[in-house]
């Protein structure tokens, strides 16, 4: 009896586990938007976060899970200095009432090991919040990439930000989210063109990646550091595949804007935070399966068991 007592419980925990994971990622419930250069519509992208000090906002951010945010690092200049940081979730209006937010302080900050100059990489910070956030359909988490998951050069994705609308421009009036569709550029072609610039020495490392048009226009900028490129892949859910890094100016031709890669992150951030959600460039995702298919023969051999 004892037996078939603990085997059910054990079964009933793995169903727990089957269908009772974490806030699902990547799905905002409030689905309109406008996109291309121009305001979010309110709900649109539910993890981006706002990150301020006692100066006021400085970078973005996107939730990872219920006590964590993903960020740059050189938003943190003095990770270990943090008690003049808040961040808003849930925040659509830079200046103007949102009701729905919620504030956080930051409990730490966690940084590469190593990380000096965001142009020489390592441009990732964990940030974990002193209260978790409560999901709602404004607050939700954004999907993460599976290690070493390439997106695509010419795919389509969206950055998204409260940074300058033009190079030394600011976000007018009561500072509505801003969203800019911009497609991946294979990193030998983003070095090229860099490369043509030779006075301005930039070097596309393995751990970075690149979005943009050859002629410019539309870009990320100053402000914008921290908050998400995210990917739209064809189960509907958005991953996440870069952090606004740098660039050199906005919107200019042949300058992109360079991203971490978060791809190449992907171990870092398991390792520190729990709970994250992974998924490949496309839903077609063999280790997905892989899990579907052994929670599967789990729940079957323990059914035979307690019969």
């Amino acid at each position: 009896m004892r037996c078939a007592e603990c085997c059910w419980t054990v079964f009933v925990i793995l169903i727990g586990l089957w269908t009772g994971e974490a806030q699902e990622c990547g799905r905002p419930p409030m689905m309109n938007r406008i996109v291309g250069g121009s305001s979010a519509s309110e709900g649109a992208w539910p993890w981006q976060v706002d990150i301020q000090t006692s100066q006021g906002h400085v970078c973005g951010g996107s939730i990872i899970s219920d006590s964590w945010v993903l960020s740059a690092a050189h938003c943190f200049p003095y990770p270990n200095d943090i008690s003049s940081y808040t961040i808003y979730a849930g925040r659509f209006q830079l200046n103007g009432w949102n009701p729905d937010e919620s504030s956080h302080r930051i409990r730490r900050v966690v940084v590469p090991l190593g990380y000096t100059n965001h142009e020489y990489g390592q441009d990732i910070a964990l940030v974990e919040l002193s209260t978790p956030v409560v999901w709602s359909d404004r607050i939700q988490p954004v999907c993460l990439p599976y290690p070493n998951v390439e997106f695509s050069s010419d795919m389509k994705c969206m950055v998204t930000g409260w940074g300058d609308i033009r190079e030394g421009v600011a976000l007018q009036g009561v500072g509505p989210l801003q969203e800019v569709e911009v497609p991946i550029i294979d990193s030998a072609t983003c070095q090229d063109m860099y490369l043509t610039h030779p006075s301005e020495n930039v070097d596309i490392r393995a751990d970075m990646m690149c979005a943009g048009f050859p002629e410019g226009g539309k870009d990320s900028c100053q402000g914008d550091s921290g908050g998400p490129l995210v990917c739209k892949i064809s189960d509907g859910s958005w991953v996440q595949a870069g952090i606004v890094s740098f660039g050199l100016n906005c919107a200019k031709a042949n300058r992109p804007g360079v991203y971490a890669k978060v791809s190449s992150f992907s171990d870092f951030i398991q390792g520190h935070v729990g709970g994250v959600q992974l998924k490949s460039a496309s839903s077609h995702n063999w280790a997905d399966r892989v899990m579907v298919l052994i929670r599967t023969l789990t729940l079957l051999v323990l059914v035979q068991i307690l019969r």
